[in-house]
């Protein structure tokens, strides 16, 4: 692959997405406008929703069997991430030796614990990828092919990781626009759990304290605080429970916090709550 964020000529042969969703399918439309890849399959569970997938012009062709992706050259799943490992099998069994498979899931340690022997050595080598952009809206339906133009994207290989492969992978997302960083896959998940799975936690634990009768009274501060819990279910418990550990240190860490804040307001501490306040404002301007 050249090392190109527009390429003049496709990266990619063929490009094959499992799982033509919201992000399945947002790769599928950035690729297809930068010129990413000539011909995208799309593999999923069900034939109407990718022959629909094939209508909106996102997929060259769809399929429930995997074989579909016997001669890609690379494929991403976007799948739940209790799934992800069962995917990336199926596809390691079918695809080219020379090919390279990654994800787009939200946690990667046991995910790359699982899959550590997909090294290349003897056949298609798999290393993480997370974007990190979404939408709580679901369905192909929603693509953006925008969706990851500036955006982060880490890529966690482990040690036995080929650097080829790891470069390869590298220039895929930045030609999808993205702003690429490399982390192991503990380091990833421990960050995430603080800012994207804590979030949601803390999101999803505000708007089931609320009331019926709140309703009317909400206006934008808890609508922005809350959006984030608005987030499908189904795929959120995956989450939490593949990255429990760290989650769960975050949220230690975050009760610790709202203690500072209770002991300020029951000792009605002007001054001690003002610098939590301050320190808070401070951190949350420098997020940009």
């Amino acid at each position: 692959m050249p090392d190109s964020s527009s390429p003049s000529q496709p990266l990619l042969a063929t490009l094959a997405i499992t799982g033509v969703g919201l992000i399945g399918g947002s790769i599928a439309a950035a690729a297809r406008q930068r010129h990413v890849a000539e011909r995208i399959v799309g593999i999923g569970r069900t034939e109407k929703r990718l022959a629909d997938a094939i209508e909106a012009g996102l997929i060259d062709e769809g399929s429930t069997d995997v074989a579909v992706a016997a001669d890609a050259d690379l494929a991403v799943v976007c799948t739940p991430v209790d799934r992800i490992a069962q995917d990336v099998r199926s596809l390691a069994a079918v695809m080219p030796e020379t090919s390279l498979m990654t994800d787009a899931g939200s946690t990667k340690w046991a995910l790359c614990q699982e899959l550590t022997d997909l090294d290349g050595a003897n056949g298609p080598a798999f290393i993480g990828s997370h974007p990190l952009a979404g939408s709580t809206r679901q369905g192909f339906e929603h693509a953006n092919p925008d969706l990851f133009d500036k955006k982060v994207c880490v890529l966690t290989p482990q040690a036995n990781a080929d650097p080829a492969q790891v470069a390869r992978l590298e220039t895929f997302w930045r030609a999808l626009g993205a702003v690429v960083l490399r982390r192991t896959p503990e380091e990833h998940d421990q960050a995430l759990a603080r800012t994207s799975h804590l979030p949601h936690l803390v999101a999803a634990a505000l708007a089931g304290s609320l009331s019926e009768e709140d309703t009317e009274l909400s206006a934008t501060g808890l609508r922005d605080t809350t959006r984030i819990a608005a987030g499908d279910p189904s795929l959120w418990v995956p989450i939490f429970q593949h990255n429990s550990s760290a989650i769960t240190t975050a949220l230690a860490r975050f009760q610790a916090q709202l203690e500072e804040f209770s002991d300020g307001l029951r000792r009605d501490d002007g001054c001690a709550l003002q610098k939590l306040l301050e320190e808070a404002k401070r951190k949350r301007d420098g997020l940009g």
